[in-house]
């Protein structure tokens, strides 16, 4: 069973297009990370699943069924962080969360615990740090039990330590059996938390999967010789690259992670008449990467 499976979803505002046909599904248990620059449609999509926003196009379904007011009282949202009422403890705020949702009652002191906030439960929302308010913000979400978390940029507006406890709280959900699904322009953020990505550029979606295959990052091999003209001739025609990049002082080999031998690499050079002067084996940023994906929409 899929908990949301989205299917060829448009969006439009007039003349934008702000979904252009995106279809993926979210596995039970996963932490489905929707990842992309501000303005390529996360919040939208988000939107139109949580029935605030109707789409001009397309389909989608909860937990394999046709959507319905029962599906959503499964789901627990953070989309911005709640109104809470400065001059009012962690309890009295939920309380009134609880009554506006008409569930959740019995739940205060379990979720307050599970944020980690049932030492501060009795102090004034005004005291709390950043990271302690939208841990509470999490805590309203989780009224009512539900069976799925749907997060808005969970670390948007937070320092580093609320960036952290954010994380890890989101973390420590998914081993209690959530199934989280946040959008975030974050991608150290979705690397570091999500099991599964979505990544959107301009309402287009570009790739989907799991996290250790969308964004694996590949290995990079830097050459020289003292003929760089015959080197790069050679290394054209050497077996397991997929590419190979010539700049001013070297010559760059790109590998998938974990395929890139420096030693096969240099006797392959050596038979074939080169002798190399700089070798060096090196990592390709994960921003390069997202970069080299993003850039690939038309």
């Amino acid at each position: 069973m899929a908990i949301l499976t989205v299917n060829n979803l448009y969006k439009n505002y007039g003349l934008i297009k702000a979904l252009k046909g995106v279809s993926f599904s979210v596995p039970p248990g996963s932490v489905f990370g929707i990842l992309g620059p501000n303005g390529s449609g996360k919040t939208t999509l988000l939107g139109i699943i949580l029935d605030v926003l109707k789409a001009s196009a397309g389909s989608y379904k909860l937990f394999d069924e046709e959507p319905t007011h029962l599906h959503r009282q499964q789901i627990g949202t953070l989309l911005e962080t709640p109104n809470f009422y400065h001059y009012l403890n962690g309890v009295q705020n939920l309380k009134i969360a609880a009554a506006i949702k008409q569930r959740g009652a019995g739940d205060i002191d379990n979720v307050l615990e599970m944020v980690n906030l049932e030492q501060r439960k009795f102090s004034k929302f005004s005291t709390y740090s950043l990271g302690m308010k939208q841990r509470l913000a999490i805590a309203s979400s989780l009224l009512g039990d539900p069976d799925v978390l749907v997060f808005d940029e969970p670390t948007n507006g937070l320092d580093p330590v609320g960036i952290a406890e954010t994380r890890e709280l989101i973390k420590k959900l998914s081993k209690s059996g959530k199934t989280i699904i946040m959008a975030s322009h974050l991608l150290d953020e979705v690397e570091k938390v999500c099991t599964h990505v979505a990544i959107l550029q301009k309402g287009t979606l570009i790739t989907h999967g799991h996290v250790d295959e969308i964004l694996v990052t590949d290995e990079v091999v830097e050459t020289a010789a003292t003929d760089m003209h015959q080197l790069y001739a050679i290394l054209q025609q050497y077996p397991g690259s997929k590419k190979v990049y010539a700049h001013e002082q070297h010559i760059e080999l790109s590998f998938t992670a974990g395929t890139a031998s420096l030693e096969a690499l240099n006797r392959y050079c050596f038979d074939n008449g080169v002798t190399l002067r700089h070798l060096r084996l090196r990592k390709k940023s994960l921003e390069t990467k997202f970069f080299e994906l993003t850039q690939t929409t038309k």
